[in-house]
């Protein structure tokens, strides 16, 4: 980074809106090199344990993002980890190398991490070791703090004023020997990542709002693992096309063949056969590999081994008696989905309504999205099953049930109560 890049990174902040101030200039700075330059990739045990020692002496928050391979690979594991922290520098580390990063993590102890959009990294940073105790989150940060665009290039360059190169972040990170201009876009994205905190702490605290959003990062450090999901296969892109059971356990037995081979073939499940191939067999019902290799999804480049797997699928889709065939749709956890509230309970339509309004406009108010001011579920449930009295107590009470923070029951519940009692009798 050049002097006059330093200097711009002491004086440029910019206002949650994007636009920066009259009298600074619109155009962003390039961020093209990391200001120690590239580090070597650290791929072997002797190696991580220096960066372990260099990362535990050094001071302040430290700086962490991940990469994965997405659409490349199964699963979403870790490919490449990035660190900044200062009195360290910059590490990458490519955890095919070195999988286990537990003494980093444990290094990093008491530390806190700066992450951007941290509930997509933590998943795969927890299986290699590595779980903060404390975090702070830049894109969490931005939405709490009103930024209509929150991505990490948007918010250096809004925030920060430097443009950063965005090209790689849809690569193969399972590629080797990763090429050296991914590595400096990798290198660049945990660069400024301290520098972005720093502001956002200052501008949330500016707007009253620090408090909430350490509530927030301290509710996401602890978080449990997400339990596994029940009926995967339902999420099926075009799955709302299947309507009839029969067709619905074509779709889990053609999701479950892929799903085996993908793991074992470490590809992406598109890889080997697309949603719209097992929507499009699923509705079809072929009964012969002659029959499906004339579908959409199953040409000319299917070979006929493959072929004849895949109407095994469906073939024992068709066997199955009608009592093991899939219901419609997953047992309700909750309430039933808001479009049928005013056939079911014409109330509880009219409580949500109103209760709808009222956040959206406190939302409003507050600059940030609605979902960050509490989560839709939460109000949804709390409709449909109100305390008997809307009393402040009692809505505090029930939203601290739902799980929402206590900053987010202080703005919410007077609001919700307003609207809970207009709508009573």
């Amino acid at each position: 980074m050049t002097d006059a890049q330093e200097t711009a990174a002491e004086t440029t902040l910019r206002t949650p809106g994007g636009a920066p101030p009259a009298d600074l200039p619109p155009a962003p700075v390039p961020l093209l090199e990391p200001r120690e330059g590239v580090p070597p990739v650290v791929a072997e045990p002797e190696d991580l344990d220096a960066v372990v020692a260099a990362f535990a002496a050094g001071h302040g928050p430290v700086a962490v993002d991940a990469e994965r391979a997405s659409g490349y690979r199964y699963g979403q594991r870790a490919y490449l980890v990035q660190l900044r922290r200062a009195g360290a520098g910059t590490a990458l580390i490519d955890p095919v190398g070195c999988p286990d990063l537990t003494t980093l993590g444990t290094a990093l102890s008491g530390t806190e991490w700066v992450l951007h959009a941290a509930t997509q990294d933590l998943p795969c940073l927890r299986d290699i070791g590595m779980v903060p105790d404390r975090l702070f989150d830049t894109e969490l940060a931005g939405r709490l703090a009103g930024f209509a665009r929150v991505g990490l290039g948007a918010m250096v360059e809004n925030v920060l004023g430097y443009a950063l190169e965005k090209g790689h972040s849809a690569v193969d990170w399972s590629t080797r020997p990763l090429p050296e201009p991914w590595l400096r876009y990798a290198a660049l994205d945990v660069e400024l990542l301290v520098d972005l905190r720093d502001a956002l702490e200052e501008e949330l605290a500016r707007q009253g709002k620090l408090d909430w959003a350490h509530q927030e990062f301290a509710a996401i450090a602890a978080a449990p693992p997400a339990p596994p999901r029940k009926d995967p296969w339902r999420r099926t892109s075009g799955m709302h096309k299947v309507r009839r059971r029969r067709q619905m356990a074509v779709v889990r037995e053609l999701w479950t063949a892929r799903d085996r081979i993908a793991q074992r073939r470490d590809v992406s499940p598109g890889k080997v056969l697309s949603d719209a191939a097992i929507v499009e067999a699923a509705l079809a019902l072929p009964s012969t590999s002659r029959a499906l290799a004339a579908l959409n999804g199953f040409g000319h480049r299917t070979s006929r081994r493959q072929l004849e797997q895949w109407q095994e699928a469906i073939d024992r889709a068709r066997a199955l008696p009608d009592a093991e065939l899939p219901q419609p749709g997953q047992p309700l956890t909750g309430p039933p989905p808001p479009r049928a509230w005013a056939d079911k309970d014409p109330a509880a339509a009219a409580r949500l309504s109103a209760a709808r309004t009222a956040v959206t406009r406190l939302a409003e108010r507050l600059s940030m999205p609605q979902e960050n001011l509490i989560a839709p579920d939460t109000v949804r449930r709390l409709c449909w099953e109100p305390p008997a009295e809307a009393t402040p107590e009692n809505i505090a009470a029930a939203l601290s049930g739902h799980g929402a923070r206590p900053w987010q029951v202080e703005q919410v519940t007077p609001v919700l109560v307003t609207a809970l009692k207009a709508t009573s009798g």
